[in-house]
């Protein structure tokens, strides 16, 4: 094992040891079927759905990209995306398959005891788990729960992947079933945890009673709490486990952690509302569904499936709750920028009941016709108030927590600008009304119109194409005076970036642009490039067809800079015309014509 680094070292020099050790062809390997070709490795995106390899792996520069989805990272950022971890769980996973002893934080004693008490949670929270399982699978009394699982068409292979368990009713076990199973250490962690409760006389009781226990997993697979649903008579219907140090209910999806592979591959996240919901429908072909614990979504919770997929679809009964879950979520989606979309069911069907009538193929239907989130709002907020002066106006007040829930000014501006043209009004009027008397909350800024980029002409395209493709040739370019003629856009922005990775030295490959290029034009330039490389001849020359191409895009510089300096000439002789000075206008006639003369040989 590596020594002990010192904990001063920055989190910049462990992460670039362990990015040192790590090999990323053979940490992406262990999930994609990698190819050698040439340099690289080619493999089928774990990241979106296809039949042809356009997943690139580069073992000397350590980063990979999808010519298809976009993904495109380091070891880093792979085992984040593909595992559903943070920065800190990818660093710590990497460190331990390579061996690298990490730093610790020196810890206080309270913050050692609080440690070392979420471990045991976690520890009684598995207990209770195996214990409400092995009771609902052996004990004579749990044969309701058995009947009442068997009704709903839970198989016995739904239930052990879920680790679906039976707290007893207190009449066939008493009030500390749980209880007596565990020792005074773990009685305590299992108050902390809500699995038991605290009498006010003294001692404990069980917190759950005549549940269905569904355990709630973390993402690596620890059980954070349970949430149970009562199989007699009383309330509440569902329970979840309290607030614990390990569990927050906010930021944990039930299902995740059986379900995130198959949200992974799909690219798109099913939400419905109830724990059985849920359930039914994985066992009924559905597998890229998970459910909140009981309340509203949230935004931690979207930023988790951010991670996973492209698009959550909320699967929504057609009642008045249904509506409203899914206007309260439509700010999270705008603040998280991420794509939001409705499916709502027949009338009288909750998922349940129309995935065991209708079958998935139904089901996978109505997802496919689901509404844009912020469509929906705007058709539903336009039956309630209609289109007339009052209705708008009623619509605008509707509209303004979702506007201010937009994060930054263009995603605003945006909102702004669509909701403005379905409304039939200018964005300047949007804004004035939003920010009217009876707004509350921040003010709505005027919507903010992104510059954008000059687009480049065909010519300027070819010769950043081919500085992308060809990036050793750019000194000689820039000799024949490239920069000149990609002034101003993407192309000078790419020229600087690859003559900068040109001056670091080494063997400059078309795809390490991709590792220093942000987000943006010159980013999606160069993957359009890459993509169209290996179709198109006339970017994939070698030996003499590289030189004559290179030779042929210096010639035609030398015609552009004649040619630009010819009519600059002309303009100096038509202003020295007018001033009338003979003997410096015979000067720039000379010098036009040796120029024309040099462009004509170039022409013929």
């Amino acid at each position: 094992m590596v020594g002990h680094m010192a904990y001063s070292e920055t989190r910049e020099e462990i992460s670039a040891l362990v990015k040192e050790r790590a090999d990323i062809v053979q940490i992406i390997g262990e999930c994609v079927d990698l190819k050698r070709s040439g340099v690289r490795y080619l493999g089928l995106c774990p990241f979106h759905g296809e039949k042809t390899p356009s997943f690139s792996v580069h073992s000397g520069q350590q980063f990979f990209h999808c010519f298809g989805c976009g993904e495109s990272g380091d070891v880093f950022s792979f085992m984040m995306k593909y595992y559903n971890l943070d920065f800190q769980g990818a660093l710590k996973e990497l460190a331990r398959r390579y061996q690298i002893d990490l730093p610790e934080k020196p810890v206080s004693p309270e913050e050692q005891r609080k440690k070392q008490l979420r471990q045991l949670i976690y520890r009684v929270n598995e207990k209770g788990a195996e214990t409400y399982r092995r009771y609902l699978t052996q004990a004579p009394e749990a044969a309701p729960a058995r009947a009442y699982l068997q009704k709903r068409a839970i198989s016995a292979e739904i239930q052990e992947k879920f680790g679906i368990g039976y707290a007893p009713a207190v009449e066939a076990a008493g009030w500390d079933f749980l209880g007596r199973q565990l020792g005074r250490e773990e009685r305590e962690a299992a108050v902390e945890a809500g699995l038991l409760v605290k009498k006010e006389g003294g001692g404990v009781y069980d917190r759950f009673r005549d549940r269905i226990l569904f355990p709630i997993f973390e993402s690596d697979g620890r059980i954070a709490g349970f949430g149970g649903r009562i199989i007699g008579e009383g309330q509440p219907k569902y329970m979840n486990s309290p607030e614990s140090p390990v569990f927050n209910k906010s930021r944990l999806l039930l299902g995740l952690y059986q379900q995130q592979e198959a949200i992974r591959q799909r690219r798109r996240a099913v939400l419905v509302e109830g724990n059985f919901d849920m359930i039914s429908l994985v066992a009924n072909g559905c597998d890229n569904v998970v459910a909140p614990l009981g309340t509203a979504l949230t935004k931690p919770q979207i930023r988790i499936l951010k991670h996973l997929a492209d698009t959550v679809i909320l699967l929504f009964d057609g009642d008045a709750a249904g509506m409203k879950a899914a206007i309260r979520s439509v700010p999270l989606f705008l603040a998280e920028q991420m794509e939001g979309r409705v499916a709502l069911l027949p009338s009288g069907h909750d998922p349940d009941t129309f995935i065991r009538e209708k079958g998935v193929g139904a089901l996978n239907a109505l997802l496919d016709r689901s509404e844009p989130l912020a469509e929906f709002i705007f058709t539903q907020l336009v039956s309630e108030h209609g289109m007339t002066l009052t209705g708008k106006s009623r619509i605008i007040d509707e509209l303004r927590p979702l506007v201010q829930a937009a994060e930054s000014p263009l995603q605003r501006s945006v909102v702004i600008a669509h909701f403005g043209e379905k409304l039939g009004i200018s964005a300047e009027q949007l804004v004035a009304s939003l920010a009217g008397e009876r707004a509350a909350g921040p003010p709505v800024a005027a919507p903010v119109v992104p510059k954008k980029a000059s687009p480049l002409t065909p010519a300027q395209k070819r010769l950043a194409g081919f500085l992308v493709m060809y990036p050793l040739a750019l000194p000689r370019l820039e000799e024949a005076g490239i920069r000149e003629y990609l002034t101003g856009g993407i192309g000078e922005v790419l020229f600087l970036q690859i003559r900068s990775l040109l001056e670091r030295g080494g063997d400059l490959q078309p795809e390490d642009l991709l590792t220093v290029l942000p987000d943006g034009a010159e980013r999606d330039f160069v993957t359009e490039m890459l993509l169209k490389a290996p179709s198109l001849n006339q970017h994939n020359p070698e030996g003499d067809g590289l030189e004559g191409e290179i030779a042929e895009l210096m010639e035609w510089l030398r015609l552009e800079q004649l040619k630009g300096l010819s009519g600059e000439l002309l303009q100096q002789i038509n202003a020295m015309q007018r001033d009338c000075d003979p003997a410096a206008l015979e000067v720039l006639l000379q010098r036009k014509q040796k120029v024309d003369r040099e462009l004509r040989g170039i022409i013929d």
